[in-house]
């Protein structure tokens, strides 16, 4: 067995239920002898160890999460934890969250306090470090971990992969601005050359290609101000640029407010849309367009693909992708009336 032997494991080697095995580390006088005998040989065939610090910490039988993200000030994110959490939550195990503020320091400390607490399992969306300081304390640890929405270790054979089709995002947004007529569409934010910037170009970019049609990217942090500054800066140096797709919503919101100050109406002057569709695109005016990835319902399938590796030994495929499409609002198709 690669991965650490769960209580699960124990019961289906000794033939018993889960509360049995529980029972027996428990010292439980129920428990009888030969029953006892049977889970103990399975304990040590499987070299299954009881850490009973950490049983005590999660309220004996209840099973413990670590869920690492990398930036939960950003709403995607939060609503992302959170949808995950509740379906733990719902299945009786406890989840301890952390937010590592993109620095690669916090992510390996975290990650070594919830090992020491015997977490069963990790759902982490990491900081970009190298590849042998990510997560390779986890490997050695022997936990299941699965890495969501961003990958840094290649070996999904051992750290599960899951995110959203960002490429297809990309090319949706790109062929909906074509759609209405723009040909100098430009795609703004995303730290340059790191993957998840990538997946989100790609398909802007084959879109383009198969228009014939030249791109163009302004790269920065995927901030409010980023977006607000570069709209700014887009109507006083790039005016020939018609619409932009942007990394994420939190750019294009900053985007609206920049236009706002320059006067430049989004919609009719300026074509726009986001990526991840947070609540905000639907209540912002105008209202803006994005690429929808239902990180509600992503966060709750990656929480039940951990289960099912967890209770069922069923190790999730190396790699998914989860669908999105794109909501067409007012910042793309204009402000009615």
């Amino acid at each position: 067995m690669s991965r650490r032997p769960t209580i699960v494991d124990v019961a289906r080697a000794a033939g018993v239920s889960k509360s049995t095995v529980s029972n027996v580390l428990q010292n439980s006088p129920l428990v009888k002898p030969a029953t006892r005998k049977l889970v103990e040989q399975a304990m040590g065939d499987l070299g299954y160890v009881y850490n009973r610090s950490a049983a005590n910490l999660r309220g004996g039988d209840i099973g413990l999460i670590g869920l690492v993200i990398n930036d939960l000030r950003n709403p995607f994110f939060t609503e992302f934890a959170a949808s995950a959490q509740m379906t733990f939550a719902e299945r009786g195990y406890a989840t301890v969250i952390a937010n590592t503020d993109e620095k690669p320091e916090i992510q390996a400390q975290v990650i070594a306090s919830m090992i020491e607490h015997g977490v069963s399992g990790f759902l982490i969306s990491p900081d970009y470090v190298p590849e042998e300081e990510g997560l390779e304390t986890i490997r050695r640890a022997g936990i299941p971990a699965m890495q969501v929405l961003r990958r840094i270790d290649p070996r999904t054979d051992v750290f599960p992969f899951a995110s959203l089709d960002y490429a297809t995002g990309g090319r949706l947004a790109a062929e909906h601005l074509l759609g209405l007529g723009l040909r100098r569409i430009a795609f703004v934010g995303g730290l340059a050359n790191r993957p998840v910037t990538e997946e989100r170009m790609s398909g802007y970019r084959a879109a383009m290609a198969e228009a014939g049609l030249d791109t163009a990217a302004f790269h920065g942090r995927p901030s409010r101000a980023f977006g607000r500054d570069m709209a700014l800066a887009l109507r006083a140096r790039h005016p020939e640029i018609e619409g932009a797709i942007c990394f994420s919503d939190l750019v294009a919101l900053g985007m609206l407010a920049g236009f706002a100050e320059a006067g430049t109406r989004v919609g009719t002057d300026f074509r726009l849309v986001g990526f991840d569709d947070i609540e905000e695109c639907a209540l912002t005016w105008p209202r803006l367009s994005s690429v929808r990835c239902d990180v509600a319902r992503f966060g709750r399938e990656s929480a039940e693909a951990m289960l099912a590796w967890l209770e069922e030994g069923r190790q999730p495929p190396p790699m998914r992708r989860a669908p999105v499409e794109l909501v067409a609002r007012h910042s793309s198709l204009g402000v009615p009336g």
